[in-house]
């Protein structure tokens, strides 16, 4: 069961990662024209900085699921 929840918890880091990097990457197209005063994206550009702070919290939840299955095989352990 430990080694399930550690699988689970390493796809949630994974996972986080991969759309973290890719709301990062929206984040910096879509504020370029911005800077360089080219003609504004269309709003659904915009839209997809939000996958930033999705990604974040994808991976701090398997950070903390990781914490957990830790934490139960220490108290099994004792």
């Amino acid at each position: 069961m430990s080694s399930q929840s550690a699988d689970r918890a390493d796809v949630y880091v994974k996972t986080g990662t991969i759309v973290f990097g890719l709301g990062a990457l929206a984040t910096l197209v879509t504020f370029v024209p911005l800077f360089l005063h080219l003609t504004p994206l269309p709003t659904a550009a915009y839209w997809l900085s939000m996958l930033m702070p999705l990604g974040f919290l994808l991976a701090l939840t398997g950070l903390l699921l990781s914490a957990r299955a830790q934490r139960r095989r220490a108290r099994a352990d004792a």
